[in-house]
């Protein structure tokens, strides 16, 4: 019945910062962008990565979210990688640092990063 998951929705701050965040950084490719007028919601953006979809909402009147520690709805994406050490290095060569370095984590590591509004993703080596 059920496949796999289709999309993650993100609600970004700046919707063409985190278009350019995930394409140029990340290495997502824009698979469909589409204006609505439907308000508040403005634009859609369906970014790809293999077989991975993330679709941006441009919603005007969006607020940041506030306060720090851990709170309740999805916590962060996981993106695999062949080896940690390239994508940090690939990853510092466009000015990302992890804000939480590589450690070992089961059968691999793991690290995390974050988008434009903080927003955290991990980064897994198996």
């Amino acid at each position: 019945m059920f496949r796999r998951i289709d999309h993650v929705e993100i609600v970004p701050s700046d919707f063409e910062r985190s278009i350019e965040f995930y394409t140029e950084m990340l290495g997502f490719s824009v698979r469909e962008r589409l204006t609505i007028d439907r308000p508040p919601l403005r634009d859609i953006a369906f970014l790809k990565l293999g077989d991975t979809v993330l679709e941006l909402l441009d919603i005007e009147g969006v607020t940041a979210l506030v306060g720090e520690g851990p709170r309740v709805g999805y916590r962060m994406m996981a993106l695999e990688v062949e080896s940690m050490d390239e994508a940090l290095a690939y990853l510092s060569g466009k000015g990302i640092e992890p804000s939480m370095p590589p450690f070992p984590s089961g059968s691999g590591f793991r690290a995390e990063i974050q988008d434009p509004d903080g927003l955290p993703i991990e980064i897994r080596q198996w």
